[in-house]
């Protein structure tokens, strides 16, 4: 035979894998996951597509993006932070504690809103800054110091409330939580702030370089302890807002808020392809993250799944989206 009469090899296998490849390492992934599982699910899961579930997907969706976007932020630097969820509680009961009418500090006072919600975010920026302390000048590894705060806060919050909710908070309060679009505009302009400041700062440049290499940003004149402080507080005023917008939309403060969506947090931010060894993240992943573990856990209870089997099956779904972030870093380490 001769070499013109050569057959040329298969290129099928190399395309597809260059195809794959390509999918793997594209920013949109997610979003493209989130399209495809709701046209499948859609079909064959009642009431899946109904604008009025839209609208409790969006509602359930938006206060927990927040707080996932704050993690971003720590996710970036290297860090973790386990506590956002113990901080939403105990802001939810302090900012009820101030604004009740049947319990408040403030109760029936023109004051009660304002301070109730600046209270809020106080309570999360300064559990972010003990955090940060823990991490920055303890030298605790950051794992441990917020679990820690996890377990301590948690129970400060039963301790403060004895274990009730509180009601009666000010109908122009619960107005926040009641209209859609008014979550929707705040969680937007938190989500457009920290995606501003991660692509278009000097802030968002030290955040990448602390999470390549402490070491070496360290060496290049990035204020790294500073940085690492900042950034937890950050993260704590983003689960403050979070509460806010919880508590209203709930209508109550509750000791035990948002105690059962630490996963979705945490997965969400992995799922957007925010890199568990740090240095890696963009915000707009971590809203895709959160579109798509909404549309998965609003279509498995529209299906009657008991919560546990649910809780495994996002469980799959999170270590899924870790195990490609590790391949994703292999193939970025091998261009």
């Amino acid at each position: 035979m001769t070499a013109a009469e050569t057959p040329n090899p298969p290129a099928a296998p190399a395309n597809a894998w260059q195809f794959v490849r390509r999918g793997l390492l594209s920013d949109y992934l997610v979003l493209w996951l989130s399209v495809v599982y709701f046209a499948v699910l859609a079909p064959f899961t009642p009431g899946f597509a109904s604008e009025s579930n839209l609208q409790t997907i969006l509602a359930y969706a938006l206060p927990i993006l927040v707080v996932s976007v704050g993690l971003t932020l720590v996710l970036i630097i290297g860090g973790i932070d386990l506590s956002v969820t113990s901080m939403i509680a105990l802001a939810s009961v302090v900012g009820g504690k101030i604004m009740s009418a049947d319990e408040g500090w403030l109760a029936g006072n023109a004051l009660a809103i304002p301070v109730g919600l600046l209270a809020m975010l106080l309570v999360g920026a300064t559990l972010g800054a003990v955090n940060g302390f823990a991490v920055t000048v303890c030298r605790i590894p950051a794992f441990i110091a917020t679990l820690t705060t996890m377990m301590f806060v948690s129970g400060l919050a039963i301790w403060f409330t004895l274990s009730r909710k509180i009601g009666g908070l000010p109908p122009n309060f619960l107005l926040i939580g009641q209209q859609l679009w008014i979550v929707a505009a705040i969680t937007g302009v938190a989500t457009w702030l920290a995606h501003s400041a991660l692509a278009r700062t000097l802030y968002g440049r030290w955040l990448y370089a602390i999470g390549h290499n402490t070491r070496a940003a360290l060496v290049s004149g990035v204020p790294v302890q500073r940085v690492i402080f900042f950034t937890y507080v950050v993260c704590g005023l983003f689960a403050g807002l979070a509460a806010i917008l919880l508590t209203a939309g709930l209508e109550t403060g509750n000791p035990e808020m948002a105690r059962d969506n630490l996963l979705d947090i945490v997965g969400a931010v992995v799922i957007g392809g925010t890199s568990l060894y740090g240095g890696k993240g963009r915000v707009i992943g971590t809203v895709f993250g959160v579109l798509f573990l909404a549309l998965v856990d609003n279509s498995l209870n529209l299906l009657g799944l008991h919560f546990y089997t649910i809780t495994m099956i996002k469980g799959g779904v999170i270590l899924a989206a870790a195990l490609t972030d590790a391949l994703r870093n292999k193939l970025l380490a091998s261009r």
